[in-house]
């Protein structure tokens, strides 16, 4: 709201930091865990008094400090570009909140490059114990940076109560601070083992090879083993909602979750396999794909932690769009365009609603929604809703899908950005009745459902399903999908859904409630008892006594089974009966 938009519409703000964000990641951890297996494995040389070891480690260093120091370095500057272009506003507060963490780390950087670059260019010029002590001092400083990086990052996830005392160390150790330093260790040294993989195939000396691949396996696998239990603990401490996200709330996270499950299982399967198998069946190729499975397994855990924060890009802090929680209550009295520093339309019109709303989309959904683009596309996402659904969709978005910032401003901003959204990106009619046209359930279809499921996607899914089955359905979203948020409301409505769900795949059925019942008596009780003599006994029977009386048949008369239907068919079934009786409704 307060700063510039950098609008690239084909990939948007998020995926580009993903992608800068995970390469680094996979880099900078193992700066950290490659600087104890450098030491440890020279200390192995000498121990074994292996020359040949020894020139690994020292053709292992050089490739360390290449690919951390050089590539690196420029990752890390990237990453600061990227977040300063695409979240500005939540940069800039952890520039101020965190200043002297950061002077710290920048200071424990300082040491890594001067270490390492003693470490590398001493090689073979020192004493061993000088030598290892550079290692150490190296080893030390990255952890240190480390430490000192995954406070801040975890403070936007779990703040904790820093929100209410804005204390430094307060945000600093967070709920996550330590369980995530813990998982970020074991990651390190996981990695440095794979690292070790890919170098150690290139030495010539077969038995030296051998040894260092079996060697770096072992420091993968356990630490592998290792990293396990500290991301239950991690996940344990997350909030409810990220937790519920976490738990598949999110269909973001369960996708990064699915890739990470099977990245656990190749890496473990693959480095297990370079441990025990035949010497000769430990090829290139081969740590290639262990080190493809390791970023596979990093990428998901920052690809979960990242999304687990939804909708803020600081939890309970800042919205994802840059929008301060504690000013919005504020900004929809006075609306947004007058708070906004970066918008050209202050005031909306009938001639200029459709860039307003454009300029409203770009500041509050662009963060996560590209425009045709390849993550979050909002052309796709749109194009099944009215303009009327998409203002009602618009008022309750983040009740119906917490991960989803709600929208901030009055109410003709509010319709603004729904004009653009359905006449400006679909050029569909600005119909101002408040609704989508169509019968009752199109309507509450296109305004509750469709932003996720096109109709021609649940068509073919619902195929066969009886109304009945439907309509139960309804009531236990979250039991089909975690993803799905609970339809909260009343029995009608959810009728008339069932109903426009039902029509998709039966046209000209007659797809209501009333005569759902119809076919449940004929079916389970007409053999029987005709409706012309069930009138005279259940004469003014409310629907509530009818209803519990299907409850317990056998009760009321031995010589009647229970009805094994479903509460929603006994729903049916009672409305019908309470219909023809006369029992009040």
């Amino acid at each position: 709201m307060n700063y510039p938009i950098w609008f690239v519409p084909a990939f948007g703000g998020g995926l580009l930091i993903a992608l800068v964000a995970i390469v680094h990641v996979f880099v900078s951890h193992f700066a950290v865990g490659g600087g104890l297996y450098l030491v440890l494995a020279e200390r192995k040389a000498i121990k074994e008094k292996s020359q040949a070891i020894m020139d690994f480690v020292k053709k292992h260093t050089k490739f360390f400090m290449l690919l951390t120091m050089v590539f690196g370095g420029l990752t890390g500057v990237a990453i600061w570009f990227v977040i300063s272009l695409i979240h500005p506003a939540a940069t800039s507060l952890l520039i101020h909140t965190f200043v002297f963490g950061w002077a710290a780390e920048w200071v424990f950087f300082l040491v890594e490059i001067v270490a390492l670059f003693v470490y590398f260019y001493a090689f073979g010029k020192m004493d061993d114990r000088t030598h290892q002590t550079i290692g150490w001092i190296y080893f030390g400083a990255a952890w240190m940076s480390l430490f000192l990086i995954n406070g801040i990052i975890d403070f936007m996830l779990t703040p904790g109560s820093w929100i209410s005392t804005s204390n430094f160390w307060s945000g600093f150790f967070n709920p996550t601070f330590w369980p995530s330093l813990f998982f970020r260790s074991f990651m390190s040294f996981m990695l440095a083992g794979c690292y070790g993989f890919l170098t150690a195939t290139f030495l010539k000396d077969e038995e030296a090879r051998h040894r260092m691949i079996r060697y770096s396996g072992v420091w993968a696998l356990v630490s592998l083993i290792l990293s396990v239990p500290a991301g239950w603990w991690y996940i344990s401490v997350l909030p409810d909602k990220a937790r519920s996200l976490v738990g598949g709330a999110s269909p973001t996270i369960t996708r990064a979750a699915t890739v990470g499950a099977f990245s656990l299982a190749a890496l473990a399967g693959l480095v297990m396999v370079l441990i025990l198998l035949h010497p000769r069946a430990r090829t290139r190729t081969l740590t290639v794909v262990v080190m493809v499975a390791a970023m596979g397994y990093m990428g998901a855990f920052e690809w979960t932690r990242e999304a687990a924060r939804r909708p803020y890009v600081i939890n309970e802090v800042m919205y994802s769009n840059g929008i301060l929680k504690s000013e919005v209550e504020r900004i929809n009295r006075e609306g947004f365009l007058k708070n906004a520093r970066w918008v050209q339309q202050k005031e909306i019109t009938e001639a200029n609603q459709l860039e307003a709303g454009r300029e409203l989309f770009l500041h509050q959904c662009f963060a996560c929604h590209t425009v045709g683009g390849f993550n979050n596309d909002i052309i796709r996402r749109t194009k099944n809703m009215s303009y009327g659904a998409m203002r009602k969709y618009l008022t309750t978005i983040h009740e119906k899908r917490y991960f989803m910032p709600p929208f901030v401003g009055n109410e003709t901003e509010l319709k603004a950005l729904a004009a653009y959204l359905t006449a400006g990106l679909h050029k569909k009619p600005l119909a101002d009745d408040g609704g989508a046209a169509g019968d009752r359930g199109t309507v509450l279809y296109e305004e509750n459902c469709a932003a996720c499921h096109s109709a021609e996607s649940i068509k073919p899914k619902m195929k066969g399903w009886e109304l009945a089955k439907i309509r139960a359905a309804l009531d236990k979203l979250p039991a089909l999908n975690p993803a799905m948020p609970e339809y909260n409301a009343p029995a009608p409505d959810k009728d008339a859904v069932a109903g426009y769900l039902f029509s998709l795949n039966n046209p000209g059925a007659d797809s209501s409630a009333k005569d759902q019942g119809a076919t449940l008596y004929e079916e389970n009780c007409a053999a029987c008892h005709s409706l012309d003599q069930v009138k005279p006994k259940m004469a003014g029977w409310p629907k509530k006594k009818i209803r519990s009386a299907l409850d317990k048949l056998s009760a009321l008369n031995p010589a009647m089974p229970d009805y094994s239907g479903t509460a929603v068919e006994k729903d049916f079934l009672a409305d019908y009966l309470a219909k023809h009786t006369g029992g009040a409704q």
